[in-house]
């Protein structure tokens, strides 16, 4: 309740009547502008407060943000599939995504994920994290090729994988294909042998390199030479 200040003294004329409204809108005016910077002070307080740094919590430092930055750059990722998903419940049904990505820095390291969501894009996102989480290391030659012939299965699918000379390129198709431009590969040969599914023939793929090991790996496992594996010692 806002006191009414005495503007005027004596009988209550309409003079003295509108005097004191005058003095009364002048009042809550003055009020409702403290109020309002008071209201503006408080919320640039909180703000300060958000943007400062809360004791007790570990926040990275820049360069570990830069460098998060630069291995998430050095990732190339390649969609393979998506699909609709539909699940019936009790109430109807449940309309999703499914996506499944590969990613690979064309070096000898890639990975495949595969992940669903209400939305494409947050499908797509989840599966780049997935596959971020499975990276295979790729075993490569002099001639960005495979360092022998592999056979890679995984449920209904296999996939034969060979090895090529130089400049012969990438022969493959489908899932395999993606796979082997990802993982840094060449030359090569692969096919698929079983089911056409991707997401199928896309971990195929990657349980054939898993397998595959260079002539320096096979020495130190019998531990041999290599000269003595390859039987050029004299």
């Amino acid at each position: 309740m806002v006191a009414v200040p005495a503007c005027t003294s004596g009988p209550r004329t309409s003079s003295t009547v509108r005097s004191s409204l005058r003095c009364f809108t002048a009042v809550v005016r003055g009020q409702s502008l403290q109020q309002q910077q008071r209201g503006q002070a408080r919320s640039q307080r909180v703000a300060a407060q958000a943007r400062a740094p809360r004791p007790g919590y570990n926040t990275p430092p820049a360069d570990e943000e830069e460098q998060r930055e630069e291995e998430d750059d050095s990732f190339q990722e390649r969609v393979v599939q998506i699909r609709r998903v539909t699940k019936v419940v009790k109430g109807g049904k449940q309309l999703s995504f499914r996506a499944v990505v590969v990613v690979g820095d064309e070096a000898g390291t890639v990975g495949v994920g595969c992940a669903s969501a209400s939305e494409v894009m947050g499908a797509v996102a989840k599966a780049k994290v997935d596959a971020k989480r499975n990276l295979v290391s790729v075993p490569l030659n002099k001639n960005s090729s495979f360092p022998h012939k592999v056979d890679g299965i995984f449920g209904a699918a296999k996939v034969m994988l060979r090895p090529a000379s130089d400049g012969t390129g990438v022969i493959a198709g489908g899932a395999v294909r993606v796979v082997l431009e990802l993982a840094g590969v060449k030359n090569g040969f692969g096919k698929q042998l079983g089911t056409a599914n991707p997401l199928n023939n896309a971990r195929a793929t990657l349980e054939g390199i898993k397998s595959m090991r260079t002539f320096q790996q096979v020495a130190n496992m019998r531990g041999l030479p290599v000269a003595d594996l390859m039987g050029l010692s004299a």
